[in-house]
C-alpha cells in the first residue's frame, strides 16, 4: 500500500487559509478596500464582498458601520458574512433587470456563483451571508 508523502498528502487535504475580519464604515473607498484585503480568497470572495457592500452604501448610506467576515470550514467552503445595522432592510433577488437599468444585477450574480445564500437578522443588525463551493461556483465541476 503506498502511503502519501508529506507533500502529497498537502494536496489531499482541502485547502484551508485563516479567517479574516475586516470592520469598516462603508463608503465607496472602501469598497475598493475589501476588494485588496480580499484579494488572497480569490475573485468570488472579492466579487461577492464587494457587491454587499456596495448594496450597503446604496440602500443604508455611507459611512454605515459594516463587518466582512470570511471563513472556511473542513471541506473547503467558504463563507462570506456582511453585517451592517439595520435588521429592517433585507437584500431582495429580482428575477430580472430591464436592459436599461443600471442597478438590479448583483444579487442575481452572487446568486449564480454561490452555493446558498441567506439573512440572518438579530436584535439591531443582519448579516447578510453567502456560501461559495470548494471547487468553486455551482456547476464549474
Amino acid at each position: 500500500m503506498h502511503s502519501p508523502t508529506e507533500t502529497e498528502d498537502r494536496h489531499l487535504r482541502p485547502r484551508t487559509r485563516p479567517a479574516l475580519t475586516l470592520d469598516l464604515l462603508a463608503t465607496p473607498a472602501e469598497v475598493s478596500r475589501v476588494r485588496r484585503a480580499l484579494r488572497d480568497h480569490g475573485p468570488d470572495v472579492q466579487l461577492c464582498a464587494s457587491e454587499l457592500v456596495t448594496n450597503v452604501v446604496r440602500h443604508l448610506g455611507e459611512g454605515v458601520p459594516v463587518t466582512v467576515r470570511v471563513s472556511y470550514d473542513d471541506g473547503g467552503r467558504t463563507r462570506l458574512e456582511v453585517t451592517d445595522p439595520d435588521p429592517r432592510v433585507l437584500p431582495v433577488l429580482r428575477a430580472s433587470a430591464d436592459a436599461g437599468e443600471e442597478s438590479g444585477r448583483g444579487l442575481a450574480l452572487l446568486a449564480a456563483l454561490t452555493e446558498r445564500w441567506g439573512v440572518t437578522q438579530g436584535p439591531g443588525h443582519k448579516t447578510v451571508w453567502w456560501e461559495l463551493a470548494a471547487d468553486g461556483p455551482p456547476d464549474a465541476a
